[in-house]
C-alpha cells in the first residue's frame, strides 16, 4: 500500500527551483491501460476508478487523500465532499496535504482544485498555515501554469489575511514586470490589482516609464486596463499622462487600441476629452487602419454631443484637394471604415443623419461594385 502519496516519488525543484513530483513517477493521464500506470496506482485508487456503484465517502480514502488529489476522478470526488464535509473530515484531509505535499499539488494539473477548494472552505486557521506555505515561492508559482490559479484563488481578500496578501505582493515587487509580461503571472497580477487595497500595491510604481511598452503587449494591455479600472487616482495620473504621449500610435496597435478604447469607454471625462481631441483632423486616416478603426467607432458612441458633431462634421466635410472623405471610406477595399460610417450614421443627430443620408445615397451603385456584402450593411443602418 502507498500511503499519502508515496507514489508520487522524491520531491525534485522545478525549473524555478520550488519542490515538484518526477515527472517520470506521477501517475499517468492520458494512457490510462499501460501497465506502468497501474503499477503506480495504490489497489483503492484502481477500485475508486473501476467501482461505480458503491457510495464512496471521503473517510474510504483518507491516508490516500494526496495521490487521489493528483487523479482526474479522485480530485474531483475531494472537490464535491469538501463542500459539505464535516470539520473533523477538512482537517483530516487537511492535515495529510498540508505542509509537506502543498506545492506539488498547487502545481499539478488536478491537484491545485484541491487546494483551491481548501481555500474556500477550510476554516480561517487552515487558510492562514496553508498560505505560509506558498511564502517564498510566490514568484514561482505565479510563473506556473497551475500554480498562478491558485495563486490568484488565495488573493482574494476573503481566503486569507491583509498581511498575508501584503506577504505576496511583495514577493514579486523585484518582478512586476516579469510576471505582467508572462502568460499566468500577468493574470496573478491583474488579481491583485483588483482584490488588494491600492496601499499595499507598491509594485504599480515599476509600470511607469513603461506604459507605451505594456500597452503595445497582448498581457501588458490587459493589466494596464485593469490598473485604471480599481487603483485611485493618485496612483493611475502618472500612468495616465505617459499614455497620453502615445496616443495616435496606441491607436493603430493591435493590443494598444484596446487600452484607448478603454480611456473611452470608462475613463474621466477630460481623458476622454483628450483621446477625441487627437481624433480630430484624423478621422479619415484612422476609419482606413484595422486597429484605429475601432477606436473611431468607440469615440462616435463615448464623444459628448458637441464632440460627436464635430467627428460627424469631419467625416462629412470635404478636404482641401476637394476629395470626399464619404467617398473615400466607401470606396475602400477594406470593411473597417463601411463600420466607421454605419455608427456614425447609427449615433448621428437627425440634421447630421440626414446629410449623411443625402451625401451617401449617390454613391450606393459605386460601393456595390466594390463589396455588396458591406454595402448591405450601410444601407441597413440608414
Amino acid at each position: 500500500m502507498l500511503h499519502n502519496g508515496a507514489m508520487y516519488g522524491h520531491a525534485a525543484l522545478n525549473a524555478h527551483g520550488i519542490p515538484f513530483y518526477h515527472q517520470n513517477v506521477r501517475p499517468a493521464r492520458r494512457h490510462d491501460n499501460s501497465e506502468a500506470t497501474l503499477a503506480l496506482r495504490s489497489p483503492l485508487l484502481d477500485e475508486f476508478r473501476a467501482n461505480k456503484t458503491r457510495k464512496w465517502e471521503l473517510r474510504d480514502i483518507f491516508g490516500y487523500v494526496v495521490e487521489f488529489s493528483g487523479d482526474q476522478h479522485g480530485s474531483r470526488f475531494i472537490q464535491q465532499k469538501l463542500e459539505t464535509a464535516t470539520s473533523e473530515e477538512k482537517q483530516i484531509v487537511f492535515d495529510e496535504i498540508v505542509p509537506h505535499n502543498a506545492l506539488q499539488l498547487i502545481q499539478d494539473v488536478f491537484g491545485n482544485y484541491v487546494i483551491q477548494k481548501l481555500f474556500e472552505h477550510g476554516t480561517q486557521v487552515q487558510k492562514t498555515i496553508l498560505a505560509n506555505t506558498m511564502e517564498g515561492h510566490i514568484l514561482a508559482l505565479s510563473l506556473q501554469m497551475y500554480g498562478c490559479r491558485v495563486v490568484q484563488k488565495a488573493s482574494a481578500v476573503e481566503f486569507i489575511l491583509p498581511e498575508q496578501q501584503g506577504a505576496f505582493v511583495k514577493e514579486l515587487d523585484p518582478h512586476v514586470l516579469k510576471c505582467v509580461k508572462d502568460a499566468n503571472g500577468n493574470h496573478v497580477i491583474q488579481k491583485l490589482i483588483e482584490r488588494v487595497a491600492p496601499e499595499r500595491l507598491g509594485f504599480v510604481n515599476a509600470l511607469r516609464g513603461n506604459v507605451y511598452d505594456l500597452s503595445t503587449h497582448p498581457y501588458g494591455c490587459r493589466v494596464l486596463q485593469r490598473c485604471f479600472e480599481h487603483l485611485p487616482e493618485d496612483q493611475t495620473r502618472p500612468l495616465m499622462d505617459e499614455l497620453h504621449k502615445y496616443m495616435i500610435n496606441l491607436m493603430q496597435d493591435q493590443f494598444g487600441n484596446y487600452v484607448v478604447q478603454f480611456v473611452l469607454e470608462q475613463g474621466k471625462p477630460h481623458d476622454r476629452g483628450q483621446v477625441i481631441a487627437k481624433l480630430r483632423g484624423q478621422m479619415l486616416n484612422m476609419a482606413r487602419h484595422k486597429f484605429a478603426s475601432n477606436v473611431c467607432e468607440k469615440a462616435l458612441v463615448t464623444a459628448s454631443a458637441e464632440e460627436r458633431r464635430a467627428l460627424v462634421e469631419e467625416i462629412m466635410t470635404p478636404k482641401a484637394d476637394g476629395v470626399s472623405p464619404i467617398v473615400s471610406m466607401m470606396k475602400d477595399q477594406f470593411a473597417s471604415k463601411y463600420y466607421v460610417l454605419q455608427r456614425a450614421l447609427a449615433v448621428a443627430d437627425s440634421d447630421q443623419k440626414e446629410l449623411l443620408v443625402a451625401r451617401i445615397r449617390p454613391q450606393l451603385v459605386s460601393m456595390r461594385r466594390y463589396s455588396s456584402a458591406y454595402s448591405k450593411h450601410l444601407i441597413s443602418s440608414k
